[in-house]
């Protein structure tokens, strides 16, 4: 599907309504990373620049409902025009009288911040009337925030339904290109790293994958339970039992469809894990099956030349998930080797949102990758193939 951007409409003097996702990690008060900011960043200047009147809505958090100044959107503003080097206004609300009299007030050219979206509970809900009420001032609405595109909520689809002109930003325009032409169509061959925790999470991915891919390298717990259904053991590792027939059906799909589908052939395991105090006990390196009372954190060093070597004849690299638990430094070097290879391939390489994007930025090579997506849940189900509702809301160009 191709939607209508920006750059297909006229937008001077007009009251543009921007849903951006500015859901980001706050640490007392302050940002602790501003990554989802600065994409919205060539939006609102373009829309700026032409002249628009630009209203900027976005959640932030989880305040079930109700407003709560510890999910406030007002550091945000204070950030955001320091980015822009302009003046951001900041309304306390989102709907009603001191929006209307905020935007009358406004100058074109002129950005303005709304107040968290979520502290109405017709948000979430989708709720027809609240959608109504987030559409009044506005002639013109723009969808650039991927990562709750997947969500059909009053700002990102019910708002659709009340404003005449709806199209997609720049962020999310590449997002879809991205995630969608770039890996619907991709250069060959075309290698997808798949981590985290459960094959559960992402089999639907998997499988829709095994239709376009060449090769697929399983990492993090996942690869636990599809060691489980080649018969082998993994001690105390992560590892979902009840999943085994599934992961047995996507290595079935893999051998017949003629795909490489690679598991770690050795695991950093630890006999104690303190996560929230990043501390492993002892370790080990093993091959095979892991013995009992240890637990696998990481992928081993043979698995990483084996994975690398992979990864550096590829054309396009999709990677979804760490390798390991990076987040502790002694069981990052999996997760880190497999993103400097990425980033030195000579590729097309695709950080597909979540973890990953943490990851990559840890390891220092976020520089180096020619996509990192801003979405979690939204690219994992735009990968397996679903409508995004918040994307088929908007116009669509003339095929």
């Amino acid at each position: 599907m191709s939607i209508k951007t920006i750059e297909d409409i006229q937008v001077a003097g007009k009251r543009v309504f921007v849903r951006v996702d500015f859901n980001v990690p706050m640490k007392g008060g302050a940002i602790s990373d501003d990554s989802r900011i600065v994409a919205a960043l060539p939006t609102i200047r373009y829309l700026a620049k032409q002249g628009a009147k630009v209203m900027l809505c976005s959640h932030l958090g989880r305040p079930k409902g109700k407003p709560n100044p510890e999910f406030s959107l007002s550091p945000v503003a204070n950030d955001l025009a320091v980015k822009l080097g302009t003046p951001v206004t900041f309304i306390n609300e989102c709907i009603g009288v001191s929006v209307e009299m905020a935007v009358k007030a406004m100058s074109d050219g002129g950005v303005a911040l709304l107040e968290n979206v979520r502290f109405h509970e017709g948000e979430e809900k989708n709720d027809p009337e609240f959608a109504k009420a987030l559409a009044a001032n506005t002639d013109v609405y723009v969808n650039d925030a991927f990562g709750s595109a997947h969500r059909a909520h009053a700002s990102t689809e019910g708002i659709t339904k009340h404003v005449d002109t709806c199209v997609g930003g720049f962020l999310l325009q590449k997002e879809l290109e991205y995630l969608g032409s770039k890996t619907e169509k991709p250069e060959r061959p075309f290698v997808v790293i798949l981590g985290g925790a459960k094959v559960s999470d992402k089999i639907t991915v998997i499988d829709a994958l095994l239709e376009k891919a060449d090769s697929i390298l399983i990492g993090g717990a996942m690869a636990y339970t599809f060691r489980l259904a080649l018969g082998g053991k993994v001690g105390n590792s992560l590892s979902e039992p009840d999943k085994v027939d599934v992961a047995k059906a996507a290595l079935e799909k893999a051998k017949a469809k003629g795909v490489e589908f690679l598991l770690p052939v050795d695991n950093l395991v630890c006999d104690a894990l303190d996560f929230k105090g990043g501390l492993l006990g002892k370790t080990q390196i093993v091959e095979g099956d892991i013995p009992d009372g240890w637990e696998g954190v990481d992928i081993g060093p043979k698995t990483i030349e084996l994975y690398k070597k992979t990864v550096e004849g590829a054309k396009t690299v999709l990677w979804n998930g760490p390798m390991g638990i990076f987040e502790i430094i002694d069981s990052s070097g999996g997760t880190f080797a497999i993103a400097e290879a990425v980033a030195k391939a000579d590729c097309v390489s695709i950080i597909g949102g979540g973890d990953s994007v943490k990851a990559v930025k840890r390891s220092g090579f976020s520089e180096q990758v020619s996509f990192m997506s801003t979405g979690g849940g939204a690219s994992l189900e735009f990968l397996e193939g679903k409508e995004l509702p918040g994307v088929i809301a908007l116009d669509q160009k003339d095929s």
